[in-house]
């Protein structure tokens, strides 16, 4: 069933994201690869922190079936049968070290935006369109990674930023997205979101708001199938984004000026 929506997921996602109103954006996985750099930080907490616990790719895939940093590390201890008891306060001392370690590894600018994102938040904004980010990580991280990829003034440009820390529930509750919609004042079917999780495509429906879900390097095997496409990542957008005719034919945006994020550069 998948296989079969990716042949036809890049002219049906176009035409999605064409006629909505707004479009709202995971970020992990979604507009960048940052997992293996949370990865990363998260070891260099523990190290930090005297701990002797190291998260291989392999566990930390398994790990990213919970979400949010802090909880993530509560269900890791909650594992280990003789582990020391680790209060609250431990956890969010260890998720403050990762967090500023993450945010020193994205300005490194080791990280890039995947392929298609420049493109299509640009297109998006030509024709009027809305943005919004909806995640479950924090506004912090969010900041490194967008300020580094997007520039100093990237948040003027979104009409809506909700993190997890600003609901009760995290993905894959509803939580945030319905937060989001609140913000931008829009229906869900007036609305289409990008994810790259099964968390995130939950979370999004549960919300009713249409899914395009652009595959990532920790959860490419996810199930996917009540999405509405299945791409491999954004570019696949590209041409359909440009043409503004997602089956190809004559241009209807050929007058619109070069795509480009200028007003999101320092």
């Amino acid at each position: 069933m998948q296989a079969e929506a990716l042949a036809f997921a890049p002219a049906h996602a176009s035409e999605l994201i064409r006629r909505a109103a707004a479009l709202i954006f995971d970020v992990d996985g979604t507009l960048a690869e940052t997992e293996e750099l949370h990865r990363q930080a998260f070891n260099h907490a523990f190290a930090c922190h005297g701990l002797d616990w190291h998260w291989d790719r392999a566990v930390y895939k398994d790990l990213l079936r919970v979400t949010g940093g802090k909880e993530r590390m509560r269900a890791y201890h909650g594992r280990l049968p003789t582990a020391r008891p680790l209060p609250d306060e431990d956890i969010a001392a260890l998720h403050r070290i990762k967090t500023v370690h993450y945010a020193e590894l994205v300005e490194t600018g080791c990280c890039q935006l995947r392929p298609g994102v420049i493109e299509l938040l640009a297109a998006a904004k030509a024709r009027g369109q809305r943005l919004a980010i909806a995640t479950t990580t924090s506004h912090g991280n969010i900041q490194a990674l967008l300020s580094q990829a997007l520039g100093a003034n990237w948040a003027a440009e979104f009409d809506a930023i909700v993190a997890g820390d600003d609901v009760r529930h995290k993905k894959p509750a509803p939580d945030v997205y319905l937060e989001t919609l609140a913000r931008l004042k829009l229906g869900a079917a007036d609305c289409v979101a990008v994810e790259d999780s099964a968390n995130g495509l939950i979370s999004a429906s549960q919300a009713n708001i249409p899914v395009i879900i652009t595959r990532s390097m920790f959860f490419a095997d996810d199930d996917f199938a009540t999405a509405q496409c299945v791409l491999d990542d954004l570019a696949e957008l590209v041409a359909g984004q440009r043409t503004g005719n997602p089956k190809g034919g004559t241009s209807s945006c050929e007058a619109e000026s070069p795509l480009s994020f200028t007003t999101f550069k320092p």
